[in-house]
């Protein structure tokens, strides 16, 4: 098997997890909602995730857990990859960003923490930062 086949395999594992997680945090409540569930479709097709796997992780007696990593470092990794996916169509709806924020609060942040981290985020992501932020942003 060439290692591009394993890069591939494990890139789409990853992309699996996060869709997993994605719907974990969906379902949490006890039900998906219809705005949910069209942003567990938009991820879905953007991880290129297939039928057979979205079927299986969205089965209510599969529970895939929430994964925190340790490090603060590696959760703002998680949480910067997630935004990459999120913002790969160059648009942030409100559903989206609730997801977003629940994903943040299962990485291990606190709600008010979350919220802030993930204003931040979009600001950042989406060029809406001002000056001062933008220069330390630069200058680190």
């Amino acid at each position: 098997m060439p290692i591009l086949d394993l890069y591939e395999h494990s890139e789409q594992k990853r992309n699996l997890a996060h869709f997993a997680t994605l719907a974990s945090l969906a379902a949490a409540d006890g039900i998906i909602t219809d705005d949910e569930k069209a942003v567990l479709d938009k991820f879905a097709f953007r991880l290129n995730i297939s039928d057979a796997d979205y079927k299986e992780v969205m089965k209510k007696e599969n529970k895939y857990p929430i994964e925190t990593p340790h490090s603060s470092e590696r959760r703002l990794m998680r949480l910067f990859d997630f935004f990459g996916m999120a913002l790969a169509d160059k648009n942030l709806d409100d559903a989206q960003k609730e997801m977003i924020v629940k994903y943040a609060v299962g990485l291990g942040y606190s709600p008010e923490n979350a919220e802030k981290l993930v204003n931040k985020s979009i600001a950042i992501f989406t060029g809406k930062i001002d000056f001062e932020d933008y220069m330390f942003l630069m200058e680190k």
